[in-house]
């Protein structure tokens, strides 16, 4: 494949990642993956654009910079293209009445069927339903969904949460948003608990079609292989429960599916696939997608972006027979997606904070609790809503490179909308801390002005939602949202001196 090739791939592969993921934040979950939709999807946004969706939790570019470079696309296995013999797939749908598969669609998905189990290596043990459904129907099942899983209350706490912590502005509307983008081109959806595959009538089944299907049906052998949801342990309670955690396994299944699917247009792709794929790039529009806050974009992202290098990475020690081996001993943390060199043996350090409960008073109900992870603590530097405040890449990468774990907590006042934010993070050093410490005083400084409490080991600025400090003590830093400065130095008092 020459270079112009690969490159058209890798810009694809940057649109159709943002497809498998609405992030998933069950609770508000609020940090780090923002969406409590139960699915992930795939999402790309053109006249002839691909959503796909697996109902599956989820969760979160630039690289880090100790992390290798994508490699160039394996060597090729030799071309089998045979079909299937199978009996025709049963046809299910979302729908009353199912329609049935064409049968020259139903025989393109056999080969490439085939052609992925081979690519991959892994056989299948079950079946994959397809049934074919309107744009409009998948549009009305997926905003159905949305609602069911993401009320009203949930989405006004995440807005304010998102907005305190200076990700989002407090007026921006998430649900419109994720509206619009459900509506912005919708294709088809893969549902890992009823193993159907709904593929939409109303467009065609070329390059783009197909390639996306090689992607899905690999999340399929996947499901079938390792259990996404029983044997992984990624559903909505675990995830709930861990969110850092699914945050990896999810850049697992999407850097799993993304090579393979590399392998299936590098090996396969026919001169009109590539046709239909260089026309789709010069038509390609997102608008939806493109309006939305750098949090979110860079958020869409990861899953894919790093996973891919991740899995690669694997990939070149081992082949998949090594990643496979990922499966049975799983990331735990967003810290080894971005580094995987530290894989498995870097795990993150346990941290319970105390019950700070009874310093902020009856009205408060805990709404959250959870793991920041490497990547949100990066997301807070370097993508919040305030470009003043935004730190440079390198900065921002640096400052949360020494993570070692962390938990927070969110409380939530309905009486007046108000939050307290408890973070309390362990550093890998002293050092590391001090790093976090000094980026995290230029980034809110830039956001809030001039500190109004200046020390060695704590830094706090007043601002309109309130007061916000973070103190550092030995490998140790603690962040504080709260009403004011008395009640911080109450919550950080605890923290260090149970």
């Amino acid at each position: 494949m020459d270079k112009s090739q690969r490159n058209i791939l890798i810009i694809i592969g940057v649109v159709v990642i943002i497809g498998c993921i609405f992030i998933t934040l069950v609770g508000i979950g609020a940090v780090a993956y923002f969406l409590p939709l139960n699915r992930m999807v795939t999402i790309d946004t053109t006249n002839e654009a691909v959503i796909s969706v697996e109902e599956i939790p989820t969760t979160t570019a630039g690289l880090p910079e100790d992390t290798p470079n994508p490699t160039e696309p394996f060597p090729s296995p030799e071309s089998t293209e045979q079909e299937l013999a199978t009996d025709p797939v049963p046809a299910a749908t979302a729908s009353k009445t199912p329609v049935p598969i064409p049968g020259e669609i139903a025989n393109q998905m056999d080969i490439i069927d085939s052609q992925v189990i081979e690519l991959r290596n892994l056989q299948p043990n079950g079946f994959v339903t397809r049934n074919l459904i309107t744009r409009d129907q998948l549009r009305e099942k997926l905003e159905s969904d949305f609602y069911e899983d993401y009320p009203p209350e949930e989405i006004e706490v995440d807005q304010l949460v998102f907005s305190v912590l200076g990700l989002l502005d407090r007026d921006f509307d998430i649900s419109t948003f994720y509206q619009d983008l459900l509506g912005e081109q919708i294709a088809g959806q893969y549902d890992q608990k009823t193993k159907q595959m709904d593929v939409v009538q109303d467009v065609g089944f070329g390059g783009i079609e197909r390639l996306t299907y090689a992607h899905e049906y690999t999340h399929a052998l996947q499901d079938q292989n390792f259990d996404i949801e029983n044997g992984l342990n990624y559903n909505s309670e675990s995830c709930e429960q861990d969110s850092e955690r699914c945050a990896a396994v999810q850049a697992l299944l999407e850097g799993d599916a993304y090579l393979t699917e590399f392998e299936w247009v590098s090996n396969y792709a026919s001169p009109q696939d590539w046709v239909d794929i260089q026309d789709w790039i010069t038509e390609y529009e997102s608008p939806v997608f493109d309006s939305a806050p750098a949090f979110l974009r860079e958020d869409f992202t990861f899953p894919v972006n790093y996973g891919q290098i991740f899995v690669e990475y694997i990939y070149n020690r081992g082949g998949w027979e090594a990643v496979n081996d990922v499966y049975r001993n799983l990331p735990v943390s967003t810290e080894q997606i971005l580094h995987p060199e530290r894989y498995p043996e870097d795990q993150p350090v346990l941290i319970e904070i105390p019950d700070v409960s009874s310093l902020i008073g009856e009205s408060w109900e805990e709404v959250d609790r959870g793991v920041m992870g490497e990547w949100s603590t990066y997301q807070i530097l370097a993508h919040g809503a305030d470009p003043e405040a935004q730190l440079s890449e390198s900065e921002s990468k640096s400052a949360s490179d020494g993570w070692g774990g962390d938990q927070y907590i969110v409380y939530y006042d309905k009486q007046n909308g108000a939050i307290v934010f408890v973070l309390h993070t362990s550093w890998e050093s002293v050092n590391d801390a001090t790093q976090f410490y000094n980026a995290f005083q230029k980034h809110s400084t830039a956001r809030f002005g001039a500190p109004s409490i200046l020390q060695t080991d704590r830094v706090g600025w007043e601002h309109d939602a309130g007061y916000t400090e973070l103190s550092t003590q030995d490998q140790f830093t603690t962040w504080v949202i709260a009403q004011n400065e008395q009640s911080a130095q109450q919550i950080s008092s605890l923290i260090y001196n149970p």
